[in-house]
């Protein structure tokens, strides 16, 4: 069975939490408490960009 976190082939949503951190979450999956999704479900690879992109500071909101 192929682990959903690292199925090249799914779909994946980009989550947020109020910490500034971004997580891949695979789109069939429910959204845990706490994370919010910040865009529509993509390609991992897209998703896996998209955060590449965004997350720049990767120390919590708090620390910043």
């Amino acid at each position: 069975m192929t682990n959903p976190f690292e199925d090249e082939d799914a779909t994946y949503l980009v989550l947020l939490n109020d910490e500034g951190q971004y997580s891949l979450w695979p789109a069939t999956t429910a959204v845990p408490d706490g994370w919010r999704s910040v865009r529509p479900a993509d390609s991992r690879q897209n998703s896996l960009d998209y955060v590449e992109r965004h997350w720049t500071d990767m120390r919590p909101v708090p620390v910043r």
